[in-house]
């Protein structure tokens, strides 16, 4: 079964870093953009960031800019996603998500996207 696996989600107080991480399972990230998205309680989920492959373009949502980093790691077959800065509205279920697109730009619609992780959570205390 394909599938991406997210980690690295944790409660954190208000001003720290996390690094989340976003790792395939059954098949490789070769030619996969890969994007990550979150859900506040309430809320709609929002992309926030997307890497294409092999990783020349990346995108970033107004909320998350200049605070938050995505990286590929392409012999690891890894996206990361470095998030500093954090604050309580940062808090939600983390997801990472693919999509077959080499060599294009990538978006942060969800409409873009194949596959989908199950999300990791992220609890930003004031």
């Amino acid at each position: 079964q394909l599938q991406l696996v997210e980690s690295g989600g944790d409660l954190v107080q208000s001003g720290g870093s996390l690094r989340l991480s976003c790792v395939p399972s059954g098949f490789t990230l070769d030619y996969y953009a890969v994007g990550w998205f979150r859900q506040a309680p309430g809320k709609e989920r929002e992309g926030i960031s997307c890497i294409s492959y092999p990783g020349r373009n990346t995108k970033y949502a107004d909320s998350v800019k200049g605070r938050f980093t995505i990286s590929r790691d392409n012999v690891a077959h890894t996206v990361s996603l470095q998030m500093n800065s954090l604050n309580p509205e940062d808090t939600a279920v983390y997801y990472c998500a693919a999509t077959r697109n080499p060599y294009s730009p990538c978006g942060i619609g969800e409409g873009h996207y194949d596959f989908w992780g199950q999300g990791t959570q992220v609890t930003v205390s004031s």
